[in-house]
């Protein structure tokens, strides 16, 4: 054999190796997700640390699971009293009409800005050919998010879409976090938590008060009250779970660093409340 045909043996060989060793490295060694937190970033701590297993958001997509979220109304007009309709089609684009029963409803309807202002959590009605319909009225212009939460064939689903309210919008800058708050009707709501960290579970719970006396909240969508939390930026929905221990508590997982608005609806003399807050979770 030639030495040119030597050299270009051997040059065939390393580049056999180099793909093989590249594809390798891709397959132990995959690019990490926005919302998963490094390893090396936990210290070697993460099982003392109770690490909880990491969690999609929702919330960020108009279809998921094979759903879509038909928004058939996209504009308003501020301060107007308005419907807001919508459909969740399936696969072949035909609407869905079996839902699961979830928090007492088949369907919970999310609407905020997207400064996370005038925060609305709606119970619409299904009509026979599949269409959700409810009245709302946005008095502010901007860009709202509208998020569809529900669960079809015990498969949780939230299906995200944007309604514009024309006019100029006067977006405005999250309030500081802080541990209280007072809603209308003169209810103080405190929250107790844990330090937050992302990625790992919390349980966040609530105090309400009325004129310096503790207030049991009554049952309002199954528990002691509604928990609704979104990210800064993405408006990413989290899933939050309460806990039966007779007050108002939730556990929370925080997938990223970041703020956060947590939304809490509780019902005092028949009539719901709601308190907001923002928080911050470091890594």
């Amino acid at each position: 054999m030639t030495a040119a045909a030597k050299l270009a043996g051997f040059a065939l060989a390393l580049g056999v190796v180099f793909v093989a060793a590249t594809l390798a490295g891709a397959a132990v060694d995959p690019a990490p997700r926005d919302d998963a937190e490094p390893a090396a970033a936990h210290g070697g701590d993460m099982a003392e640390d109770h690490e909880a297993p990491a969690q999609p958001v929702r919330g960020l997509a108009v279809s998921e699971h094979g759903l879509r979220l038909d928004l058939q109304t996209t504009e308003l007009e501020p301060g107007a009293p308005s419907e807001l309709r919508f459909r969740i089609l399936d696969a072949a684009g035909a609407p869905v009409r079996a839902f699961d029963v979830e928090h007492e409803r088949r369907m919970h309807l999310i609407v905020v800005r997207r400064d996370m202002r005038g925060f609305q959590h709606l119970h619409p009605r299904m009509s026979a050919d599949g269409t959700w319909s409810v009245p709302i009225r946005l008095p502010d212009a901007g860009t709202y998010r509208v998020l569809a939460d529900f669960s079809h064939d015990e498969t949780a689903s939230t299906l995200g879409a944007d309604l514009r309210v024309s006019g100029d919008a006067q977006l405005r800058e999250l309030p500081a976090p802080a541990t209280s708050t007072e809603t209308t009707g003169g209810l103080r709501v405190a929250l107790d938590a844990p330090p937050l960290r992302a990625g790992r579970e919390a349980d966040l719970r609530f105090t309400v008060t009325q004129d310096g006396r503790t207030v049991t909240p009554e049952p309002y969508l199954g528990a002691r009250g509604h928990l609704v939390v979104l990210r800064e930026g993405d408006l990413a929905f989290l899933h939050v779970h309460p806990m039966d221990d007779g007050g108002a508590t939730f556990a929370a997982t925080f997938p990223s660093p970041g703020r956060y608005r947590l939304f809490l609806q509780v019902k005092v003399d028949g009539d719901v409340r709601t308190a907001a807050y923002t928080v911050e979770v470091p890594r």
